[in-house]
């Protein structure tokens, strides 16, 4: 069974950085995609970042130049390194991972605000 237990959110002013860390465990070498969502009240979960075991990433536009994801394969932990925050991008971020069989697995999520 996929465990995924996130640690690094908190409270920060806007411009401040904060690292956001996922480890996943239970299906380490059938992890494909491991990335990040976030959610806010009243909206849809969204991607914001994510990562293939190759190294190849995606960015939501709103994040690009800020947010730089990594990944530790041996570890099958994921990373995201947050930058130049702004209180938009306050949420609860949800580590995700997908499978090679298409399986998606999501932790409980961390909460990230950022402060005028």
């Amino acid at each position: 069974q996929v465990q995924l237990v996130e640690s690094g959110g908190g409270l920060v002013q806007a411009g401040g950085s904060l690292r956001l860390s996922c480890a996943a465990s239970g299906s380490p070498y059938s992890t494909n995609v491991m990335g990040w969502d976030r959610q806010t009240p009243g909206k849809q979960r969204e991607l914001v970042a994510s990562i293939t075991r190759g190294g190849s990433t995606n960015y939501a536009d709103s994040v690009k130049g800020r947010f730089t994801i990594s990944r530790d394969n041996a570890k099958n932990t994921v990373y995201l390194q947050m930058n130049s925050l702004k209180p938009e991008d306050t949420a609860v971020y949800y580590c995700r991972i997908v499978l090679y069989s298409g399986f998606n697995s999501w932790g409980h999520g961390t909460q990230v605000t950022v402060s005028p």
